[in-house]
């Protein structure tokens, strides 16, 4: 099973996490203050677009500076894609629907092509495993269980799902038959980018439709991997095109009575502004909005074995993930034990280098994403929650946009930070007196996309975890299978990416009727 979980690798005891922690978090502090990064991996197509599944010239002389979220140097500058370059993609997408041979081979001679560029990917794992650090800011360890791990795992299921679908069936005289849902838009985030290949590109390929991936601007070293990947792969012309853009390329292609459906991974905000953009055409959607996750930590949980998954389901990657825990519920009578825990878990987190194998928590991933955190706090602190750590930018590293993790107490589930995500490092403790109050507190949310219960008792935490309105929840554990259907509900989105299921999202249902179909209604 592929699971996206103990996100940075998990020693066998906390105590020993802790120990090994803090020895390292004095030793950095000393030494490690200021630190230089060089790009030492190829960027294909610097200068380039990919469109239509091949590299070509860019269509202006504008460029995007790829910054270093650790040094906040600028890496290297690449080429800016334009509307014009977006039109292209879609022109070219549609022509390769319509009369192109894609949507119209067999799914194994489709799943032969996809199953190619995977493997290209693989190829190249170790670059994009570097280029995630580069332009993200997590760790090396991180990059590595996200596109390892995760990325990996996900298009290998997806790859499997796609032999053992029924892509036509006949019941009787009536025929169902399976069809690509014609030209998708795939917006992806800059905090996974690989993973969202395996999760939204890989199986709208499978399903016979082609694809546009609108990467976050902040994803160019990926974008020019992946995309370099894909030509390799040998994709009939026009069948996929890679454009790391900026926003307003994003709402041109959103826009474009040319795409059939978009799949989107991003904020309430953003999908609502989709929503406008595409009601008049009825294009379909798929949505992964992200979450405010609660963690449910029963009166018998043993704290020092729920930290080895707690701690970094609450705190991996910067907080820039869309299953974070970020509402940890505890009996009142345990309030202050978990308080002691957390924090002893936080303020030993080694905050430095994304590529120094010591440092256990990287930057943020982008500037903005440091004031909207500091913004996020200091209401908090301002409606009356108390900083039990964190809390500021950390005193030795005068650069880069670190943000020490957060954990703030006293907080009321009405509270701001405790219903609106911030998708940084911040953790709220709330308290709970019966498992009753708990459920209804994690409910008490507009989103729903992931959640976990911690108890002795797995039977129980079953049963707690039927009655969480949410897209999964972990049993003593924190994260989710991307070999199986995952996504959320109210405000965190609808559809389902991974599994069988995440393939038939980018399909219709064809209903062919024989004479001999049966009872039918009569035109």
């Amino acid at each position: 099973m592929t699971t996206l979980t103990n996100a940075v690798g998990c020693p066998s005891t906390y105590a020993d996490a802790r120990r090994t922690r803090t020895q390292r978090k004095r030793e950095l502090q000393v030494t490690t203050s200021i630190f230089e990064h060089v790009l030492d991996i190829d960027i294909p197509g610097a200068d380039q677009v990919f469109v239509a599944g091949q590299w070509r010239a860019a269509t202006t002389d504008d460029t995007i500076d790829v910054i270093d979220p650790a040094t906040e140097q600028t890496l290297i500058r690449v080429a800016r894609p334009t509307i014009d370059d977006a039109d292209h993609a879609v022109a070219a997408a549609r022509r390769a629907f319509d009369r192109g041979p894609w949507p119209r081979m067999s799914p194994d001679e489709r799943t032969a092509t996809v199953a190619r560029f995977c493997a290209a990917l693989e190829a190249d794992i170790d670059r994009l495993n570097r280029a995630t650090v580069f332009e993200s800011g997590v760790t090396l360890a991180y990059a590595q269980t996200l596109n390892q791990g995760a990325a990996v795992g996900a298009w290998n299921a997806a790859l499997a799902a796609a032999a053992t679908l029924p892509w036509e069936t006949r019941d009787g005289g009536v025929i169902l038959r399976r069809e690509p849902v014609g030209t998708v838009l795939a917006v992806l985030t800059n905090n996974g980018p690989v993973s969202l290949i395996g999760m939204k590109v890989v199986p709208a390929l499978l399903s016979g439709s082609t694809v546009i991936v609108k990467h976050a601007p902040e994803s160019q070293l990926t974008a020019h991997v992946i995309a370099d990947a894909a030509a390799r792969a040998g994709f009939p012309e026009g069948v996929i095109s890679f454009l790391p853009a900026e926003t307003d390329v994003t709402q041109y292609l959103v826009s474009h009575p040319g795409v059939d459906m978009v799949t989107l991974t991003g904020s309430q905000a953003i999908a609502r502004d989709v929503l406008h953009r595409t009601s008049d055409r009825l294009a379909r959607t798929v949505f992964e909005l992200g979450g405010k996750s609660p963690a449910i930590i029963g009166e018998d949980a043993d704290l020092n074995a729920v930290m080895t998954t707690l701690g970094d389901g609450a705190t991996a990657g910067m907080g820039q993930v869309c299953v974070l825990l970020s509402r940890i519920l505890v009996p009142e009578s345990r309030y202050t034990e978990a308080t002691e825990a957390l924090v002893d878990f936080y303020t030993n987190l080694t905050l430095g280098d994304p590529f120094d194998p010591n440092v256990d928590r990287g930057p943020l991933s982008v500037h903005r994403a440091v004031e909207r955190t500091e913004a996020h706090v200091a209401r908090a602190l301002a409606d009356g929650a108390t900083l039990a750590c964190g809390g500021k930018r950390p005193d030795h590293l005068p650069r880069g946009y670190f943000y020490e993790p957060t954990l703030l107490t006293g907080v009321d589930n009405q509270m701001s930070i405790a219903r609106n995500e911030v998708f940084g490092p911040v953790t709220v403790l709330l308290p709970y007196r019966t498992i009753d109050e708990a459920v209804d507190i994690a409910n008490d949310s507009d989103y729903g996309l992931a959640a976990s219960v911690y108890t002795s008792d797995t039977d129980e935490a079953i049963a707690i975890a039927r009655r969480i309105r949410s897209g999964s929840v972990g049993i003593n554990v924190a994260g989710m299978s991307l070999n199986h259907a995952f996504g959320g509900v109210k405000q965190s989105g609808w559809g389902r990416e991974c599994g069988p299921e995440g393939i038939l999202e980018f399909t219709d249902i064809k209903q062919m009727l024989l004479p001999d179909g049966g009872s039918f209604l009569q035109a």
